[in-house]
């Protein structure tokens, strides 16, 4: 410091402004980050979790709370450029005014749309039954798609293109939630590639570092104790299995790759008639719910449930088919690493599996065309008149039904036995116990959530608002199972590496989101009789129409990027770009081998290096 300070004296005037202006800027920085901090939501909550559980099951309230940023982030984005724009023109605010142009060169008949509003005397369990389904008084508000039958909207002298916008709103909050995903996985992926050591450092590392210095609570300690003793005996565990592998003779290998396959046979048997129930409950409830007919509360009651029907199917195929998944896993003889996340990825894989077979029921019954009628129009208008709305009720009653779920899980099943384990002496009851609180179980379910919530987002704009609220409720939901109802997990898994497996498998259901939204954004007519799109064949068709209105020449600088003479060598620079990186990372790996070696020479011969 005193170095420094001589050599101050000896700069120009402009760079002692500059080192002090520079000084000044990262203390500001420092204190704003700091001051930031106490903003954070849940932060008492999460810190003080962490404090009685450790980092394991904080890491799941830190995700849960990304999610809610996350969700606020795009409501606030569909509302800002699809919802507000709307509301403002269609009631005249600050001068504004809206156009809607008939669709033309289309059939009359593809352009009736009729929602099953309420008239005359209403009865209040129809209000619960349209507030459960998404129909009735919902349909035509601006919770879904088929609301915003605008064309253009025109603020004093600006034209706003609503269908234009709604379509650039919905390719940005994909690229955000994609970017975002990336940047906290990146940051996950560093701090688990310190802790992807060999097993001697695994091992040093358990004895002399491993405990959790956060951990205040008694019973969490006594859980922290027992976890280390779960770590250390599952890598003896891994090192008994590789001396097992290793001694097989090849009549055993051919017996646990036999068992494997059939196992895995079993395991897809399991997977298709999940999806064949779901395809078929699909149909069913398409084809037989009749919402036209009010009044009378068995036939509404009925009519409920069958409208539910596939949310029940795939919430019944999301709890059973792990739990035979469980069972199966164990006559395999896999390691008890790679059994953890098999099982996890065929959980993953079913749940969100679930959604896309829903969707493709929907999209069957939805392009099914028997007729010239329905020909003309380009999918099944008397049954779907509004298609885009009707999906969105779908992706509405899976979220509204997960979330009751939820609730239902932590009332009538939690609770009950909390107060059966406490207040009854018998043996079957204590045997069994709590409940754990399973971090990877709990995940994917908000996982599977928010892949609905991306997917729906389209059809329905204000979906992330529901979310949002939902995930805000279940923290505290589940931040009451765990410390009343529920006891920590036996085998928790370490912060680091379960923050980057929450992200990975969430950026996979992100990846699938992508699927059925440009199938539906692409290759699916959009609705003639309502929505933005109703003027254009496709969702995508108003960006060549927009391209078309743009100057000559940026038309042709836009054909060009659009182009295989720009798309493939694009194509060629960034493979090139990407094999660079694979050669750098790969010699940075080999560099830090052979300093690891030394640091092993060093261990062994402290006077080698001197």
């Amino acid at each position: 410091r005193d170095c420094q300070q001589t050599d101050i004296k000896y700069l120009s005037g402009w760079k002692q402004w500059k080192r002090a202006s520079s000084k000044s800027l990262r203390k500001f920085v420092n204190e704003v980050k700091e001051l930031s901090s106490y903003l954070k939501l849940w932060r008492h909550d999460i810190h003080s979790i962490e404090g009685k559980f450790g980092t394991g099951i904080q890491s799941y309230f830190s995700f849960l709370r990304f999610l809610v940023l996350l969700n606020f982030i795009i409501f606030i984005l569909m509302f800002s450029f699809v919802t507000l724009p709307s509301i403002i023109s269609k009631y005249g605010v600050f001068n504004s005014s809206f156009a809607k142009i008939p669709p033309k060169n289309v059939e009359p008949h593809c352009t009736v749309y009729k929602p099953s509003g309420n008239k005359g005397l209403v009865y209040f369990y129809t209000y619960l039954k349209d507030l459960l389904s998404g129909t009735g008084f919902l349909e035509m508000t601006s919770l879904f798609y088929g609301y915003y039958a605008i064309d253009d909207a025109w603020f004093s002298i600006l034209r706003y293109n609503l269908p234009l916008a709604y379509l650039l709103a919905t390719f940005a909050y994909l690229a955000l939630s994609l970017l975002w995903i990336i940047k906290r996985s990146v940051e996950g992926f560093k701090q688990n590639l310190v802790h992807d050591e060999d097993q001697f450092q695994s091992y040093c590392n358990k004895v002399f570092a491993g405990w959790d210095f956060c951990i205040t609570d008694p019973n969490a300690a006594r859980l922290k104790h027992r976890s280390l003793q779960y770590e250390l005996q599952t890598d003896l565990e891994e090192e008994r299995m590789k001396r097992k592998i290793a001694d097989r003779t090849m009549k055993e290998k051919l017996r646990i790759y036999s068992l494997r396959i059939f196992i895995n046979i079993i395991v897809i048997a399991v997977l298709s008639g999940c999806f064949y129930s779901i395809y078929r409950a699909t149909v069913f409830s398409q084809e037989n719910s009749n919402v036209s007919i009010r009044g009378d509360i068995r036939t509404d009651a009925a009519n409920l449930l069958v409208q539910y029907l596939p949310s029940m199917v795939i919430t019944l195929a999301n709890f059973i088919a792990p739990q035979i998944f469980s069972i199966l896993i164990r006559f395999e003889d896999y390691s008890p690493a790679f059994e953890i996340r098999l099982t996890l990825m065929r959980c993953v894989f079913v749940r969100l599996a679930n959604i896309g077979v829903l969707l493709f029921s929907l999209w069957s019954q939805i392009s099914y065309c028997a007729t010239d009628k329905c020909k003309a129009c380009g999918y099944n208008y008397e049954l779907y008149p509004c298609w885009e709305s009707q999906v969105g009720q779908e992706m509405y009653k899976l979220m509204i039904f997960d979330f009751i779920i939820i609730i239902a899980v932590t009332l009538f099943f939690d609770f009950p036995r909390k107060l059966l384990v406490t207040h009854c002496s018998c043996k079957p009851v204590q045997w069994c116990g709590l409940q754990e609180f399973g971090i990877s179980d709990n995940v994917l379910e908000i996982i599977y959530g928010q892949t609905i919530c991306w997917i729906g987002t389209f059809f329905s704009p204000l979906l992330p608002a529901i979310a949002t609220v939902k995930y805000f409720i279940i923290f505290y939901i589940k931040k009451i199972s765990l410390i009343h109802t529920r006891k920590p997990p036996a085998r928790p898994i370490r912060a680091s590496s379960s923050n980057f497996f929450f992200l990975v498998v969430l950026l996979i259901g992100l990846v699938l989101a992508f699927i059925p939204l440009g199938i539906s954004i692409a290759h699916i007519p959009s609705s003639k009789a309502c929505g933005p799109f109703r003027n254009y064949n496709t969702s995508w068709a108003v960006v060549p129409a927009t391209v078309l209105g743009f100057p000559t020449g940026l038309q042709q600088v836009l054909y060009g990027i659009a182009s295989e003479a720009f798309a493939v060598p694009f194509f060629m620079v960034i493979c090139l770009v990407m094999f660079y990186f694979i050669a750098l990372a790969g010699a940075h790996k080999r560099v830090v081998e052979q300093l690891r070696e030394q640091l092993v020479m060093v261990r062994f011969d402290p006077l080698s290096f001197l």
